[in-house]
């Protein structure tokens, strides 16, 4: 497996931090953000930080054991257990979001299901959306019930929470949750606007995942 440059990856988190919140994907203190550092271990934002302005220091190294590796004297987000979670379950994974976008947490606290075949970057990304149960955040219940999906899909709905979305690399995840807040946003104004969406078919939505070339379809025979 690639190991990142531990200063990239930190660099990679505070730019992802304040892009999120510069494009309405994060807002006030809510929301935390991790990436892999090597294959057991990963940097995650610090308890109560401004994803807007992350420092160096508000960037906690901790192991997939559950010991603080560097923590620059700050406790890591009370949501590592999630975090966690992903990273062990999915070797492949290189960044973890968690945030409450608007559109994508009013559906998150519903029962809407978000359609992929709308466009190129819904069929892959949101190839897989799954949700989980309500469970308090930062709580063992929540990464025991984040780590039974983590194989099914690279997006969780939290329901009543928000969401979290995970993949391969900083920029993928990135690109994977604004995605999913663009197509949630689409979804809720058609619906207010009564515009009927024009989906496509099933075998044309396959046929772009395995022949369009656009990226290589997603292993889930993890």
């Amino acid at each position: 497996m690639f190991v990142p440059d531990i200063e990239v990856v930190r660099q990679g988190l505070r730019k992802t931090g304040k892009y999120m919140m510069e494009y309405e994907l994060a807002w006030g203190n809510a929301g935390n953000i991790s990436a892999r550092t090597t294959d057991d271990r990963y940097l995650i934002t610090a308890s109560g930080t401004f994803l807007g302005e992350l420092e160096d220091t508000d960037l906690v190294e901790c192991s997939l054991s559950g010991q603080i590796v560097d923590s620059n004297g700050k406790k890591p987000s009370k949501e590592t257990p999630m975090h966690r979670a992903i990273y062990e379950n999915r070797p492949d994974i290189g960044a973890v979001l968690h945030a409450s976008p608007f559109y994508s947490t009013l559906v998150a606290c519903s029962s809407i299901e978000i359609p992929s075949n709308w466009f190129v970057e819904t069929m892959y990304y949101l190839e897989r959306v799954e949700r989980v149960a309500y469970h308090h955040p930062g709580s063992t219940n929540l990464g025991d019930a984040v780590a039974e999906k983590a194989k099914a899909a690279n997006i969780l709905l939290l329901e009543n929470h928000g969401v979290l979305v995970y993949d391969v690399s900083i920029q993928e995840a990135r690109m994977s949750l604004q995605t999913l807040e663009m197509a949630c946003k689409m979804l809720i104004v058609s619906r207010t606007a009564n515009i009927e969406m024009n989906g496509l078919s099933r075998e044309t939505e396959m046929s772009f995942l395995e022949k369009a070339g656009y990226k290589p379809r997603r292993n889930w025979n993890l």
